[in-house]
């Protein structure tokens, strides 16, 4: 079955949709701009005929919205998930990364992480809809406010209501030329606060204690925990101190990622993390964190609904594969870790993430709607 032979599927309409959603730019951290987003989409999912459900934010982040179809009952189905949330600014779409088509690539912000993958779902299953037929298993999405954060607020939403379904979906976008994935590294992130003994640089250097210079030492260490043959990286990505240059630090602090392959090495280097001493016994060293996305490992589960994916694919007419572990973390990894057959990338294909050059490829938009269309048609 050639994705040419489903004429229902217009990729023009969809990408309609999609440069719709992308033009209300929605940052993790506005909540306003985010419960736009999630207006427009909620009032989308009422004409489709889902039972909505929307859940007030918290911690200054945006509303949780989840919708249902209206058959199945409250039987285990499948929860398709999402996030709507982008790293993009106000603004951007109309200063360093603006709509436009160029050939084959449509840019945007957000548009490939990962609007583009959230509105395709949602059109599978407006298709569906419209034609008058039922999936076999219910069907819940959940649009998460906050995932490009960490989902500090929504993971045990997330958790929840994985708990109550058979399979999970995960609309994030595409890898390496369509790959999707089944399985991601572990996330844990860390704060690390070193506090010394300030003094005039000039006057009264040898009275102070430098909290940066031992902050300096603590970054060359946890830096060095990285070993690429194990899968394991750490990246001391913010790092703030000091009040002026003529004063001896009296505190410093810094923000570290660490991307671990399974669960035995996440305890593991949080342990070695967590451990770190100070080497100047009068400046004070602190380190709170720990893991914040556990692993997604590939299971015999996973692998199974890979291989049925594969399969509907190849009817469709495109060869699907998986990439190896990714490093980048997403909701998917919370449930995975559940034991919940999750299959993750599922969003259109592109390249960008995460920059001012973020752009989908269109002719994914038909393949990648129709292998959704066709996984709610045949999970059961």
């Amino acid at each position: 079955m050639p994705a040419s032979n489903i004429p229902e599927i217009d990729p023009e309409e969809i990408l309609h949709g999609v440069l719709e959603w992308v033009a209300i730019e929605s940052p993790s951290h506005n909540t306003a701009a985010i419960n736009r987003m999630v207006d427009h989409v909620e009032a989308e999912l009422r004409r489709t005929g889902l039972v909505l459900e929307r859940s007030p934010g918290r911690d200054g982040f945006g509303d949780i919205l989840k919708a249902r179809t209206p058959w199945g009952g409250d039987g285990p189905g499948i929860l398709v998930l999402s996030h709507i949330d982008t790293v993009h600014d106000i603004g951007t779409i109309d200063g360093v990364l603006k709509v436009r088509r160029e050939g084959d690539r449509v840019y945007g912000p957000g548009i490939y992480d990962m609007k583009a993958g959230a509105y395709i779902a949602q059109y599978a299953l407006r298709h569906i809809v419209r034609s008058g037929r039922e999936t076999p298993l219910p069907i819940t999405f959940l649009y998460i406010p906050e995932e490009e954060v960490g989902s500090p607020t929504s993971r045990a939403v997330i958790e929840a209501e994985a708990m109550k379904n058979k399979y999970v979906l995960v609309t994030e976008p595409a890898r390496d030329g369509g790959k999707v994935v089944t399985a991601r590294k572990g996330v844990a992130r860390f704060v690390v606060r070193t506090r010394g003994r300030p003094a005039h640089a000039g006057a009264r250097h040898q009275d102070g204690r430098s909290a940066i210079r031992e902050m300096a030492r603590q970054i060359l260490r946890i830096e060095e925990m990285t070993d690429y043959e194990r899968g394991i990286t750490t990246n001391v990505g913010l790092v703030s101190g000091g009040t002026m240059t003529n004063v001896v630090p009296a505190e410093c602090m810094a923000e570290v990622d660490m991307r671990v392959p399974d669960a035995p090495t996440g305890e593991e280097m949080c342990q070695r993390m967590l451990g770190l001493e100070s080497t100047d016994p009068d400046v004070a060293l602190e380190i709170t964190g720990g893991m914040n996305r556990p692993p997604y490992v590939k299971t015999e589960g996973i692998a199974r609904l890979f291989e049925h994916a594969r399969a509907l694919a190849a009817e469709i007419g495109f060869e699907l594969q998986d990439c190896p572990t990714t490093g980048g973390g997403s909701d998917g990894n919370f449930t995975a870790a559940l034991g919940i057959p999750t299959l993750d990338g599922l969003g259109a294909d592109g390249h960008g993430a995460h920059t001012h050059d973020e752009y989908i490829y269109f002719s994914s938009l038909r393949e990648r709607t129709a292998l959704m269309i066709r996984l709610f048609e045949t999970l059961s």
